[in-house]
């Protein structure tokens, strides 16, 4: 079953600069300076290069096999593998979307907890942010790509706080340069890697996209603009805090936040993690729709049902993940799903279908 979309539903092709961009920069960007630091310590913004040149080659891969089927990643399993093996493909791209929302939902309410209200419950966390989810979700795939549009835009000032930790900034941190192996540096960007999570979905809204050739170089530079957004508020961190310093650092950008001083705002933090809810709702809404429609796509359900589904679903779990250690246990098995997509899938399916292709034109 190909996957047709009437124009109405489409969306122009420069927008995909916002899908692609937006659910790369989620809650990671609070955490991911501790990640790197252990393996490359002040070269990691090498890694920062390499993993993001890396996404921008999976990106390219992803388009061959797309432009050529003009189709979404279910028909394109189901032809290349068949119908059983292709649905065990499509049904892992399924838990992998909604394992995203799941942890990105846990982490963020983790910072809520810990950093505002200590005494909230989970639960009731749950319950104000879940009828939210599905408002935006339920109003389709335009509206969702509206709300990555404003998560990018809106959120934007942030870049500017990166400016205040400068005054206190040494320098000398970044040297010596090129001093760490290049494991070590591989090994960052393997670490990395996992911060560009999520691009994926756009194995699901590809025929949404009007003319979705001409979206490709959209998608290549909004993965270029989350490597200047990583460098930035690496750097800084690395010039702010010694190497030691970030390694032992929970959230380091949580923190770079708390020396920032107005003369109208005491608690600059407050402000960043609220303003930072508009970063993180368009990926965890981008996230269930790509669980929404492929569920659709692959058992035929009514798509308000698939995402009622992963909503209950996420009822159910997120309230009980409330130690950082079952967070980070969450956080591995993403990491493993997203090890098996970037090094995995992705090469695998672009190899699959060179050779689909080929066997297909000989006969």
């Amino acid at each position: 079953m190909q996957s047709t979309v009437e124009e109405r539903f489409k969306i122009s092709p420069y927008l995909v600069f916002f899908l692609i961009h937006k659910i790369q920069m989620g809650v990671g960007v609070l955490t991911f300076q501790a990640e790197i630091v252990k393996w490359a310590g002040n070269d990691a913004w090498i890694s920062i290069i390499i993993s993001g040149l890396y996404i921008n080659i999976l990106i390219w891969m992803m388009y061959r096999v797309l432009n050529k089927e003009k189709t979404d990643i279910i028909s394109i399993n189901k032809n290349i593998f068949g119908k059983w093996l292709g649905n065990i493909f499509n049904i892992f791209l399924l838990v992998y979307f909604l394992l995203i929302s799941i942890v990105v939902i846990s982490s963020y309410f983790e910072v809520i907890h810990v950093w505002m209200f200590p005494k909230v419950s989970l639960l009731s966390l749950c319950i104000i942010f879940i009828p939210l989810f599905y408002y935006i979700v339920e109003g389709g795939f335009r509206i969702v790509t509206g709300i990555c549009f404003f998560g990018v835009m809106l959120p934007l000032y942030l870049i500017l706080t990166l400016l205040f930790p400068l005054e206190f900034a040494h320098y000398d941190n970044l040297l010596p340069i090129f001093h760490h192996s290049i494991n070590e540096i591989m090994l960052s960007a393997k670490q990395m890697s996992l911060s560009y999570i999520g691009f994926s979905t756009l194995f699901i809204y590809y025929p949404f996209i009007k003319n979705p050739e001409k979206s490709q170089k959209w998608a290549q530079v909004g993965v270029a603009f989350s490597i200047f957004l990583y460098l930035a508020t690496y750097s800084v961190s690395i010039v702010f805090y010694s190497e030691e310093q970030l390694k032992t650092t929970l959230w380091p950008t949580l923190d770079l936040w708390k020396i920032i001083e107005m003369p109208f705002v005491e608690r600059f933090e407050y402000i960043g993690i609220s303003s930072w809810a508009l970063v993180i709702l368009p990926n965890i809404t981008l996230a269930f729709w790509a669980f929404m429609r492929g569920a659709k796509r692959v058992f035929g359900v009514k798509q308000r049902k698939a995402l009622l589904f992963s909503l209950f679903v996420t009822l159910l779990v997120v309230p009980f993940i409330k130690t950082h250690n079952q967070i980070q246990l969450l956080e591995k098995s993403l990491s493993f799903a997203g090890y098996f997509v970037f090094f995995g899938y992705i090469p695998f399916i672009f190899i699959s279908h060179f050779i689909y292709s080929k066997v297909k034109k000989n006969k």
